[in-house]
């Protein structure tokens, strides 16, 4: 659960500044949802109410299916079946060849939370303040925690994080919370100042999360206990990912706004980029690039070492979907409505079959 993609090998630091325009697609309406990317398709939500699911190498749609609402979540993929959840109160599972239904959830509320698949069972927020655990198979209902209710009321659009057997999400209360992953028990919950909307990272027992009180906070992944916290002076909507012991988060608002880069082991601030407005999508590190989408109506790569701008792409719209980065092409959403994918020019790469790989995003509540 790190964001970070090591198997990317085509893209470098030194070839990035080359990525042309491979395809787009428009759908109805604004992208949110950040891109997940399997056995050559691109599966991705859109405010049209539709999950879509595009040919990776050509942009064509090969299928897709309506939902009641809005799907402002990004899809996750395991097994040949595509979880989501829309704006409709449910989670729905597809047959990630056909788009044909194989079940539906009702949770209490509506569904910003993007569902998380592990060992046979989906994790996932509800706006009715619920983490579920549900049956991957059959969508039967194992468990749920109910966070608390504060600031503007209940709510868990932050995407659980599983890792060492446990869940890990965040809660419009404000909480932190910590869960058995095989039973839902509370093992441990830590409360900032404000909304918790970030999904949290884990890498090396470490949970690095984000808040709407402007933090971002280490937290110690079996007690709960504060490692560190670096103020980044405005809210962190953005989830971190980490790679090679730097946490990359992206902040809002201007004047503040950009993307951030930190030192995992105790905070300490080692660069930040700056942009024109928010950074709500989370970035992307692969092969010594950072990729990240702003409010700016641009999509960057950064180098993850210094921030400088290795390469950048206006859309007509802002970028708050997370890039996803797989065998040489980076694929991401726009409030333009459109799916975007970049290659190298003249690149025949994107073929090979991934391993899974796909962006996550956190959802701008309503």
């Amino acid at each position: 659960m790190t964001r970070f993609n090591r198997d990317e090998k085509f893209l470098t630091v030194d070839n990035v500044g080359n990525l042309r325009l491979k395809w787009s697609y428009q759908t109805g309406d604004v992208v949110w949802s950040s891109p997940a990317v399997v056995d050559g398709v691109v599966y991705v939500g859109s405010l049209d109410h539709k999950l879509y699911a595009l040919d990776g190498h050509t942009g064509a749609k090969l299928w897709s299916y309506t939902v009641g609402d809005s799907v402002q979540t990004s899809p996750a993929v395991a097994d040949g079946i595509v979880y989501v959840g829309s704006w409709d109160d449910n989670v729905y599972a597809l047959n990630a060849h056909t788009g044909k239904l194989l079940w539906t959830f009702p949770t209490g509320d509506h569904v910003l939370s993007s569902p998380t698949v592990v060992g046979g069972v989906v994790y996932v927020g509800s706006w009715d303040g619920n983490v579920y655990a549900l049956n991957a198979r059959t969508g039967a209902y194992l468990w749920s925690y109910q966070t608390g209710c504060a600031f503007f009321g209940c709510g868990v659009s932050s995407s659980p994080a599983v890792a060492n057997g446990m869940v890990y999400a965040g809660s419009w209360d404000g909480g932190v919370y910590a869960l058995s992953a095989r039973t839902g028990v509370l093992k441990w919950s830590y409360t900032t100042n404000y909304i918790v909307i970030s999904s949290a990272a884990v890498a090396n027992g470490v949970v690095y999360i984000g808040s709407e009180d402007n933090s971002l906070s280490a937290l110690d992944g079996r007690k709960g206990s504060l490692r560190w916290t670096y103020s980044a002076s405005d809210p962190v909507f953005s989830s971190p990912a980490i790679a090679n012991g730097v946490v990359y988060v992206g902040v809002g608002d201007a004047p503040n706004s950009g993307v951030y880069a930190v030192d995992a082991q105790t905070g300490a601030l080692l660069w930040n980029y700056p942009t024109s407005n928010s950074v709500v999508s989370s970035p992307a590190v692969a092969n010594g690039v950072v990729y990240v989408g702003s409010d700016d109506n641009n999509l960057y790569a950064l180098d993850a070492r210094s921030g400088a701008k290795l390469w950048s792409y206006p859309t007509a719209g802002g970028v708050d979907s997370s890039p996803a980065v797989v065998n040489g092409v980076v694929y991401v959403g726009s409030d333009d409505g459109k799916v975007y994918a970049f290659t190298l020019k003249g690149s025949g790469h994107g073929v090979a079959i991934s391993k899974g790989v796909h962006g996550r995003r956190i959802p701008k509540p309503r």
